[in-house]
């Protein structure tokens, strides 16, 4: 097994809307600065729509912070020439890592094409960013199949073809069994992929707004996680030691069998996450180390 301090964790964080989000996403950021992550990533509206306030936060952190940021970056309905332009102002700010991705399709218009000088998958995104500068891109994986794919192994190829672009690792969709992810890595190897799959993590903050979340991506709610929170709906407090409970047994299994990296989606909190990180052997003072 792996030795506790092997381990390096990111963290996913969003742009804010308000004031008061924008207090709970700087606390949240500060509380996890000291454990040194590989970076953070900041999400990006599937259409563009966060543009400005995902650019806002970058400059935040690369300003104020000793952290490595790492913007997502989309191309739904973005020229090529846009995509550019974002790309290198991010290089002179200093940015090297993109989390590249396609974007979700416009739900108001089921006949979406891309303009004619822009991108339709993710693939064609990262070998852009890589003609303008030679950016570390992160790309998304899906352990349960993106529902747009048609079969399982056409969701692999799609993903090779990301990484064969020139990604150096993807990050999982979320997941709450341990075995789905690690039959993933397999099929993945099995594949040809041999770039590191990183598995995303959502602590669960609020289990309504975890079964939206699944629902719209096509994750499972295993029965058991369902039941532990079942009743708990006026009980803050004992939701979030389940919350932890549950994420820390999934990353110590994964670390048992090898997983050494793990990508945390925040949604702007920092407890439940720094807890996790702290089972895991992830610490301030091991971090200085």
């Amino acid at each position: 097994m792996n030795q506790p301090n092997d381990v390096q964790v990111s963290f996913e964080f969003f742009p804010p809307q308000t004031d008061a989000m924008q207090a709970t996403l700087w606390e949240s950021v500060r509380h996890l600065e000291p454990l040194t992550p590989r970076f953070v990533s900041v999400t990006y509206g599937a259409d563009g729509s966060t543009r400005e306030r995902t650019h806002a936060s970058v400059e935040r952190i690369v300003r104020e912070t000793s952290l490595t940021a790492a913007p997502h970056l989309t191309c739904i309905g973005a020229s090529r020439g846009e995509i550019e332009d974002i790309a290198r102002q991010y290089w002179d700010m200093g940015i090297r890592h993109i989390v590249a991705l396609r974007g979700d399709l416009p739900k108001d218009d089921p006949d979406y094409r891309p303009p004619a000088d822009g991108f339709e998958f993710a693939s064609d995104l990262v070998a852009c960013l890589k003609g303008v500068a030679d950016f570390d891109i992160s790309v998304a994986a899906y352990p349960e199949v993106h529902p747009e794919a048609g079969s399982a192994e056409a969701d692999l190829d799609n993903l090779k073809r990301k990484l064969d672009a020139g990604a150096s690792r993807a990050i999982t969709q979320f997941f709450f069994d341990a075995d789905l992810y690690l039959r993933f890595r397999d099929r993945s190897a099995a594949a040809g992929i041999d770039s590191v799959i990183v598995p995303g993590v959502l602590p669960i903050t609020r289990f309504p707004q975890l079964q939206r979340f699944a629902a719209m991506c096509g994750a499972s709610v295993p029965e058991w996680l369902s039941d532990r929170f079942n009743g708990l709906d006026d009980d803050a407090e004992t939701r979030k030691m389940i919350a932890a409970s549950v994420a820390i047994e999934q990353v110590q299994k994964l670390h048992s069998e090898g997983v050494n990296e793990f990508h945390f989606y925040t949604l702007n909190r920092s407890a439940l996450t720094y807890a996790i990180c702290h089972a895991l052997g992830v610490r301030p003072d091991q971090a200085a180390a």
